[in-house]
């Protein structure tokens, strides 16, 4: 395998991976806040229909899984990651277009192979920097934003 090869097989490996990642965090994102919707409109039918005991407590427990849901939504951060990652996959083939194309930096460029594994290299490295800043506690006590590849 030649450097080239190497380096374009790296560049479409990653923007595979994002590119997955993000469709299922997308997917995750869509279907947890779905199932939100359904429940939450569902409490006041619940409430409304009857005055038992038994409504009141199904109304209850309907609450508890939008909190529950919610929840897992908040701890996964599942439409962030989906941004995130979006983003980086499209940042990623960007610079794979440019570089095939001679274009942009990489037109008047000495060595375009290596400027491109640099460039690639980059936005993977601020997408994990992003994340691990997400990931560790400051000291006010700010709550984690994002995920990364290595999860």
């Amino acid at each position: 395998m030649t450097d080239e090869d190497f380096v374009m097989a790296r560049v479409d490996d990653q923007i595979q991976w994002y590119d997955r990642k993000s469709s299922a965090c997308q997917q995750s994102f869509k279907r947890l806040k779905t199932l939100t919707i359904i429940i939450a409109t569902s409490i006041p039918l619940v409430s409304g229909s009857t005055t038992s005991h038994v409504a009141g407590l199904i109304a209850g427990a309907l609450g508890a899984m939008v909190a529950i849901i919610e929840g897992i939504q908040h701890l996964n951060q599942y439409q962030s990651t989906w941004i995130t990652y979006r983003s980086t996959a499209e940042a990623l083939k960007h610079e794979k277009y440019l570089y095939m194309s001679l274009a942009g930096p990489y037109a008047g460029a000495a060595n375009p192979r290596a400027l491109f594994a640099e460039r690639a290299e980059s936005v993977l490295s601020q997408e994990h920097a992003k994340w691990t800043a997400t990931r560790e506690p400051t000291q006010q006590g700010a709550q984690p934003q994002g995920n990364a590849k290595n999860q």
